[in-house]
């Protein structure tokens, strides 16, 4: 499952461009050779300065200490026909050399510590939202997710899929707000998640769990926030639909949480399969009063794609939202596989990629 977005090499760890590696040397030779087949009152040997800066991004300090001691050599050694650099001259190119090195000191430390805060950074977001394996007990999976906030891997939304005495459930949701400041709710809800997975028979009771969570997480921050002098309440709620595929049973269970449905795809037919969807999570109504379990029948072969509102609710320049369910036919054939397929169509049809998280998530059933 692909979670990352393109990162320039050297914010990664990895070293920089070889296009910057050669573009000093490069300038180097250049210049050399241009002050060789140039008149003698004409001087190209000062350009030479401006190499040790350069070398700065692309090498450590010892390798712009290299660039900065050839530059000084061929500037101040009037007998190589470089430059003529004397007194104040080479005293001022001295000093432009050795404030380079200590840049390119700063800056290789800096990359590194930068590394170090990413690496950690993604170990702590992928334990919150690990990727979806291939198959969890029966149910083959295949999953995307693409968070809003650039250089994140977990945003607003959230899907899971775990295997427990009840079956194999799944959960797709979309907390309030997105980016960061999210992820803190989407954790508590995952944690819920699992907890219900293996403790409670019925998915009714699930939801019921995910609301209590949610509602405890509010009365924390309205007590927080009460003690700093805050005036408003604050409100956590999310949007979620469960599913359920019960051992030895070709049908899936689902519960809508406020949440969009998911579609079904049959053959060449996609349909959104009909939830009556009751009150998000949050405001403390979810409960097996108030919970409607719809069962679907499956047929071999049928696929369940639940998705998140950032699919459905991205808009093309003319302001048209994406069709999910009219270009599925089209793209469930794609090679790649429908979640690839969706989120390459979503970008061409955005003209860069959507504003809000984007989760997809593919379920279905082995066909023998």
């Amino acid at each position: 499952m692909r979670r990352r977005r393109e990162e320039p090499g050297w914010l990664r760890g990895k070293p920089p461009p070889r296009w910057a590696r050669l573009a000093p040397a490069v300038a180097l030779v250049v210049l050399v050779l241009a002050q060789a087949i140039t008149p003698g009152d004409i001087e190209l040997g000062y350009f030479l300065a401006g190499l040790p800066p350069v070398a700065a991004f692309a090498y450590g300090a010892a390798g712009t200490a290299v660039f900065a001691g050839i530059v000084l050599l061929l500037l101040g050694v009037s007998s190589l026909g470089v430059g003529h650099a004397q007194g104040a001259d080479l005293a001022t190119v001295a000093v432009v050399a050795l404030l380079s090195v200590v840049i390119a000191w700063v800056r290789r430390r800096r990359d590194a510590q930068l590394v170090s805060v990413r690496t950690v950074a993604e170990a702590a977001q992928l334990a919150v939202l690990p990727p979806v394996p291939e198959q969890v007990g029966p149910v083959r999976c295949a999953g995307l997710y693409r968070a809003a906030q650039r250089g994140t891997l977990v945003g607003g939304d959230l899907y899971d899929v775990r295997v427990g005495p009840y079956g194999v459930r799944a959960l797709v949701g979309d907390v309030q707000g997105h980016g960061l400041a999210a992820v803190g709710t989407v954790a508590a809800l995952l944690g819920a998640f699992r907890e219900g997975v293996l403790d409670d028979p019925e998915l009714a009771t699930v939801a019921a769990r995910l609301d209590r969570r949610l509602l405890a997480d509010t009365a924390g921050s309205a007590e927080g926030a009460s003690g700093q002098g805050a005036s408003e309440q604050p409100e956590l709620f999310a949007t979620a639909l469960l599913l359920e595929f019960p051992p030895g049973l070709d049908l899936v269970r689902i519960l809508s949480c406020g949440h969009p449905s998911a579609l079904l795809l049959r053959a060449s037919a996609v349909s959104e399969l009909a939830v009556e969807p009751g009150p998000p999570l949050g405001l403390g109504l979810a409960g097996p009063d108030l919970a409607v379990v719809a069962d679907v029948r499956l047929l071999p072969g049928d696929r369940l794609l639940a998705y998140t509102d950032g699919v459905t609710e991205a808009r093309d320049a003319a302001g048209e939202f994406y069709p999910l369910a009219a270009r599925l036919p089209v793209l469930e054939r794609d090679p790649a596989g429908v979640v690839e397929a969706v989120w390459q169509d979503l970008l061409k049809f955005t003209a860069g990629g959507p504003r809000d998280d984007v989760a997809l998530l593919v379920l279905s059933l082995p066909e023998a």
